[in-house]
């Protein structure tokens, strides 16, 4: 049998994390099984499923990366194959009509269930039963004439020759009901997996008040999607082992739903993001430098070329998204920069820290080379001498160049911002603040 499994959202604008990780998997198990994985855009609801949430959907899939099998299915193309069925299970007395609730609207068509407990084995929850008496029956064709859920959907997993159907488990009250169709329709039926909700840190469903909750949402704010990839997958699935970051190779490898846990996952930014920051260092550098480049260019910084490659690569290992960059840079090119005024208090109005600010700028101007090394030994036998101390000397030289009390190491950063800047904003810190 070659596997074949499919992700069926119903477009609505955002793509949430839940359900492209939904995706994420159904993809790994095909892949992993060399088998198929195909997309079913259930468009059924007309008011929700414009032409720009269909959009929104192909748009967060293909940043993504996922590659997909065949044309895309649109379920409004099948509403005729839905009614047609629903009319041949009312033909072998499956389903009847009824004035669902006496409205005078209309009558329902309604699935009759087969009145039989209904089981299956959940590929990750395991065996599941339901007893006859705890299932009634339900509607599969509204009184307005269109198809309800339920028979859309097993009747264009079997157009689309389904085997796996790997998807929330709040749908799992839904496959005892499907596995029901399926039946009646003489259809085979598929092996169904049932994932558990991504949840917060309280326990309940993540959303939006959570945080970031859209694909949208992290592609905006500097995630790659390499990593939110990576990061969604291990969130209720592990290789068996200790790896956290993987190609997409290696997780094809690895993935089974075995390994899947039946659980809840809660979300953590604080991983995801560190996950970010590890994608950032696999980069190569001009990949690096032309990501940081064009965020520089939203924020209006433009400078010598050479000059920003320097610093971009300065700043590159602490760097865990690409927006923090900005705030992280921002005093390499503008002199009128914000200074820490806490470390303002603390480390620089101080007694005695004007008289070491102006020595270390007269050892700076004296020195035959400014570089990184002649800077670094030119402060260490400053400290020697001077009996000091280095928590006495290098914050307020931090602070007077920077305006900040972390950073980059210190000497690497004063050789990229280069003798004239560092002497001028030692000059312009001592006068605003030490004088």
């Amino acid at each position: 049998m070659k596997v074949r499994t499919r992700f069926a959202p119903s477009p609505t604008g955002n793509v949430h994390i839940g359900n492209i990780r939904v995706a994420i998997y159904n993809w790994l198990f095909a892949r992993h099984s060399g088998g198929e994985f195909v997309l079913r855009v259930e468009d059924t609801d007309i008011e929700r499923s414009t032409p720009e949430a269909i959009q929104a959907l192909l748009d967060a899939m293909d940043w993504l990366g996922f590659d997909i099998d065949g044309e895309h299915l649109y379920q409004t193309s099948r509403q005729q194959a839905h009614l047609e069925a629903a009319e041949l299970l009312l033909e072998k007395g499956l389903a009847y009509k009824e004035d669902k609730g006496g409205t005078g609207q209309g009558e329902c068509v309604i699935f009759k269930m087969p009145g039989t407990d209904v089981s299956f084995v959940d590929g990750i929850k395991g065996e599941m039963t339901k007893k006859a008496e705890n299932m009634q029956d339900f509607v599969i064709v509204r009184s307005n004439g269109t198809p309800v859920f339920h028979l859309a959907n097993v009747l264009d997993d079997i157009e689309q020759g389904i085997t796996h159907v790997i998807r929330g488990d709040d749908h799992v009250e839904n496959t005892f009901r499907h596995i029901a169709l399926y039946e009646a329709l003489g259809a085979e039926v598929p092996n169904f997996s049932h994932l558990p909700m991504i949840v917060n840190r309280q326990g309940k469903p993540y959303s939006k008040r959570d945080g970031d909750a859209f694909v949208g949402d992290f592609r905006e704010n500097g995630f790659a999607a390499d990593a939110l990839f990576n990061y969604l997958a291990l969130l209720g699935w592990s290789p068996g082992d200790d790896r956290e970051v993987m190609t997409r190779e290696e997780m094809i490898e690895a993935f089974t739903l075995e390994r899947c846990q039946s659980s809840p996952a809660q979300f953590d930014m604080k991983k995801l993001t560190w996950m970010n920051g590890e994608y950032l260092q696999k980069l190569s550098v001009d990949e690096f430098e032309a990501l940081a480049f064009a965020e520089l260019k939203k924020a209006g910084i433009s400078a010598d070329e050479a000059y920003t490659k320097s610093v971009v690569n300065l700043i590159r290992d602490r760097v865990k998204n690409v927006t923090e960059l900005v705030p992280m840079v921002g005093y390499f090119f503008a002199d009128d920069y914000a200074y820490d005024e806490k470390g303002v208090r603390k480390k620089l109005q101080k007694d005695g820290v004007a008289e070491t600010l102006e020595k270390i700028k007269a050892i700076f101007q004296s020195l035959a080379v400014f570089d990184e090394a002649s800077t670094d030994k030119a402060m260490h036998d400053f400290v020697e001498e001077s009996g000091l101390g280095f928590g006495a000397v290098m914050p307020p030289v931090r602070l007077s160049v920077s305006g900040m009390q972390s950073g980059p190491d210190l000497f690497p950063l004063l050789a990229v911002l280069g003798r004239d800047r560092v002497l001028e904003r030692m000059d312009r810190t001592i006068e605003k603040y030490l004088k």
